[in-house]
């Protein structure tokens, strides 16, 4: 998996920390307190977008909600700063993963559709943000995931080739992203995204439960999906 490669990229939530879990609980109290009611293809509809597209799409959805793009970014990063400082894990093996990678000098980056403030509040409460050379969000680039803006960037960052860097992604926006970016991804588990869990497997090239599955030969490897 690590062969030939120089960097490896994480999206941040749902594949580098267990968080996933908290965001549909904050749009259901979102939701509730200003009187939203979402439509089925709600999640499929965000997935990918960056902080502050998702914030957008709420005011084009919901014209209900007499605010502006900052006020509801404002509003999430207040409902969720805490749970990022206290509640929010490394996934499986990761804290390990992340030293390995130090210690064989291999560039670490993050490429996430969260916000900048809510990147280094879990990044910094977990002691890991030393270990990244690029630390890049989606609202950075020009287009959010599936696009590959923003994986081209945390490359570009680190001075490295796209072929040679290694994504772990948890969704199949972010999936796509990576390989669209020509690197090559693996998926994480994640309770979240489990109703796709077919689907990542389709477009993935590796799939991990834990990141010691990496170093005891247990992995996945996926068949590569075409024209992705």
């Amino acid at each position: 998996m690590l062969k030939e490669k120089k960097a490896v990229i994480f999206d941040m939530d749902g594949s580098l920390v267990d968080s996933m879990w908290m965001w549909p609980e904050v749009d259901r109290e979102y939701m509730k307190k200003h009187k939203i009611t979402p439509p089925e293809t709600f999640h499929k509809d965000i997935e990918g977008m960056s902080y502050v597209q998702t914030a957008q799409y709420f005011l084009d959805q919901f014209p209900v909600l007499d605010c502006a793009v900052e006020d509801i970014c404002r509003e999430w990063t207040e409902m969720t700063r805490e749970l990022y400082r206290t509640r929010v894990p490394l996934k499986p093996g990761a804290g390990e993963f992340l030293e390995r990678m130090k210690r064989r000098g291999i560039l670490m980056g993050i490429a996430t559709s969260n916000s900048r403030e809510l990147a280094f509040t879990a990044l910094d409460a977990l002691h890991i943000r030393d270990y990244f050379s690029a630390v890049i969000t989606s609202d950075e680039v020009q287009n959010g995931k599936p696009a590959p803006d923003v994986y081209l960037k945390a490359a570009m960052e680190m001075e490295v080739l796209p072929r040679e860097c290694l994504v772990f992604e948890d969704i199949p926006n972010g999936i796509r992203a990576g390989k669209s970016a020509g690197m090559s991804v693996c998926a994480v588990d994640d309770l979240f995204s489990a109703p796709c869990e077919a689907e990542k497997r389709k477009l993935s090239d590796y799939y991990i439960r834990d990141y010691r599955e990496i170093w005891d030969g247990t992995y996945e490897i996926c068949r590569r999906a075409e024209g992705v």
